[in-house]
């Protein structure tokens, strides 16, 4: 599970903006949260705000701490780290990043600053029986661990970088259990959903339903339910050897030689209907292709309780669908507990029947700065937990809403 991911000097988040997914003192819908001892857990969020705002850059920052945690390790020596501050801040001041997470009933906190592409301070706890313990604290490249993690970490003294996070390091060289649950955390845990991996999730989609019998069964229930009236979807994967003259022109020939011998898989699906059947890849639509794209990794997210955060879903979804889909997630009974959170436009889903105040928030940018906001529901005064969020948000009564003023009307009435 998510529990809070705060950063600084990213993109366009100049000051420390901070997001939590703990519950705070509303009990509406508390028996849809996860207990975890003394507080309670959301199993969802969405976050409005305008075009440019910085919900991408906020969704961004997590997916950066991600990939560097499971890819510094390959950091060679001279690179720095591709850290991108705030215009108004450049490098004369850290980018901070933080996070509080779950994994295996046991929480952890985790962070790190960059100060000029280099790791300049790197910090790991845990809570065994509910009580903050150090793994370990670094400065610079010089790091300590806590007590019962003495001498644990010694082989990652010799491959520890000004470019490489320790943590990297240690999943890679030492045998810490926690270590390598907090590892497993980001690289298998926190997914993240953006259009660019659509292909990548239809190849996973595919692969399923052709070898995956009960998730097969699973994607056409959920397609019959929600009316699309498909009866079965038959997948073939061929392994295909690339020809030469597939390849680009430009490769060098011993380069063409290698990729010709090598072997890919060509995928091919045909959707059954009453009457006919038709190829998904050249006659289904942009939202039929991008629901067989999207259910397999959602409900692998939801069986196996898994993070999944969304940069605008809703993009060639129908709005109802969207809907449909997060009351699902939200009220299925699970073994686990997943969790989605989503970027968006739909104000549809601004909804007390889908989300408490503390699970709605938005970005705005403020001041000449142009800097990324980034605040809940929960926190603006004198809203009702029954009002209707949606009427409120298209109004301006929580800001984070572009607005056309009179000017722009002026000028357009003198073209």
């Amino acid at each position: 599970m998510l529990l809070e991911f705060s950063c600084s000097n990213y993109k366009s988040i100049k000051e420390k903006v901070f997001f939590s997914a703990l519950a705070g003192t509303d009990i509406t819908n508390i028996n849809k949260t996860k207990d975890m001892g003394s507080y309670h857990v959301l199993r969802s969020a969405v976050i409005y705000g305008a075009n440019g705002s910085g919900k991408s850059n906020f969704i961004d920052a997590i997916l950066f701490v991600s990939s560097l945690v499971r890819n510094s390790i390959k950091h060679q020596p001279g690179e720095g780290i591709f850290q991108i501050p705030h215009k108004m801040l450049g490098f004369k001041e850290k980018s901070t990043f933080r996070i509080q997470f779950v994994k295996n009933e046991i929480r952890y906190i985790y962070g790190f600053s960059l100060d000029k592409m280099i790791v300049s301070d790197e910090y790991f706890y845990y809570f065994p029986k509910g009580k903050r313990t150090k793994i370990f604290e670094r400065k610079n490249e010089i790091f300590k661990t806590g007590r019962n993690f003495t001498g644990k970490l010694e082989r990652c003294k010799d491959v520890l970088k000004p470019n490489r996070l320790l943590l990297s390091c240690a999943a890679n060289f030492s045998s810490v259990q926690e270590i390598e649950m907090a590892y497993r955390f980001f690289a298998e845990d926190i997914i993240i959903y953006r259009t660019e991996v659509q292909e990548q999730w239809m190849q996973y989609s595919l692969q399923q339903i052709n070898s995956n019998k009960l998730m097969k069964q699973a994607v056409l229930e959920l397609m019959n339910s929600i009316g699309t009236g498909i009866k079965d979807i038959k997948v073939k994967i061929d392994q295909k050897k690339l020809e030469l003259s597939e390849l680009p022109p430009f490769l060098s020939d011993d380069f063409k030689l290698q990729l010709s011998q090598g072997v890919t898989q060509a995928f091919s699906a045909k959707i059954v209907y009453d009457a006919f059947e038709t190829d998904l890849f050249n006659e289904e639509s942009v939202g039929i292709k991008k629901l067989f794209a999207f259910l397999c990794p959602f409900l692998d997210i939801m069986a196996n309780g898994k993070v999944l955060i969304c940069d605008e879903l809703e993009s060639g979804l129908h709005e109802s669908l969207v809907h449909e889909m997060l009351k699902l997630f939200m009220n299925m009974e699970l073994k686990r507990f997943p969790q989605l959170f989503i970027a968006t436009h739909d104000t549809n889903l601004l909804s007390p029947e889908l989300f408490r105040r503390d699970q709605i928030w938005f970005t705005e940018l403020k001041g000449k700065e142009r800097a990324t906001d980034l605040f809940s529901l929960a926190e603006i005064k004198n809203v009702r937990k029954d009002e209707n969020f949606e009427k409120g948000y298209i109004s301006g009564r929580y800001g984070a809403i572009p607005m056309l003023n009179e000017n722009f009307a002026n000028i357009v009435s003198r073209l």
